[in-house]
């Protein structure tokens, strides 16, 4: 599961951040980072999946 978000933070960053944390604050802050510049959602998305995987496997 942890490839296929790591995939779609490529392709879908919102997607990636809401399958890893839900509708929190790190979804609408990558929703506003994807709307604004496709980059930055994506280093978002890409910082958050790291993140939370790093959590799950401690």
């Amino acid at each position: 599961m942890t490839i296929l978000r790591i995939i779609l933070c490529f392709f879908l960053p919102p997607l990636a951040v809401f399958l890893t944390v839900g509708v929190r604050f790190h979804f609408w802050l990558n929703l506003v980072l994807t709307l604004l510049g496709v980059v930055p959602g994506m280093i978002h998305a890409l910082w958050v999946v790291a993140r939370n995987t790093e959590n799950v496997d401690s």
